[in-house]
């Protein structure tokens, strides 16, 4: 029987998945040890990132296979507005840049936009990553800093979705469909993309190490 895509998918990254997850960051986080401002630094590369993200979402949404992954009920930049607006207040433009780490992780996402497999890993890397292992952070969070809906954790609510483990299900039977159109080298080809938008992300957030320290 054939191994389906999204679980050779999920197999053959899962360290690469897990090395993102245990980065000092965010234990200091989760751990309560970072002041708002302090979450605030990573609220704002996430702003950067899903907003190139959104807009090739936006520009591939005819295509006819990246735009089988496009799902408006998805884009996060107006629900980011939100967070950065709770946190920093209406200037919050003013007080946010890209990171280099994030910077290059936004020029990897235009580089491959004209790839279907290329926007699909790092479409698949952020939000399935966003609806499974970030639900437990928005809900750490709320306790930490008290936010309700309505800005602070907004990015990590998908009201519009319904079902999360539903969405997910139909997420992943998109990702078989697309594996069993894929010849074996371009499956490996999609994987390593993964590999590699795991590793940006995860060099946007050991970027943020200077934030630990100095909250030390």
């Amino acid at each position: 029987m054939t191994t389906p895509f999204s679980e050779t998918l999920r197999n053959a990254t899962w360290a690469d998945h897990q090395s993102a997850e245990s980065e000092g960051y965010l234990s200091a986080l989760m751990g309560g040890r970072l002041s708002e401002h302090d979450y605030g630094e990573m609220v704002a590369q996430h702003y950067f990132a899903y907003t190139a993200l959104d807009a090739v979402s936006r520009q591939l949404a005819d295509h006819p296979v990246a735009g089988r992954f496009v799902f408006p009920e998805l884009y996060r930049e107006q629900a980011l507005e939100r967070d950065l607006t709770t946190i920093y207040g209406p200037s919050w433009r003013e007080r946010i840049t890209p990171s280099k780490s994030t910077r290059t992780l936004v020029a990897r996402i235009h580089q491959v936009s004209d790839w279907p497999g290329g926007y699909v890993a790092h479409h698949y890397t952020r939000y399935l990553g966003d609806l499974s292992g970030g639900q437990f952070i928005r809900m750490e969070l709320q306790k930490i800093y008290g936010y309700t809906k309505g800005g602070g954790v907004d990015f990590y609510f998908f009201d519009e979705l319904g079902s999360l483990p539903r969405f997910k299900n139909e997420y992943r039977s998109r990702l078989d469909a697309l594996g069993a159109e894929l010849d074996e080298r371009e499956q490996q080809r999609m994987i390593g993309e993964v590999r590699l938008a795991y590793q940006l992300n995860t060099e946007v957030l050991a970027e943020l190490r200077h934030v630990v320290k100095a909250a030390a």
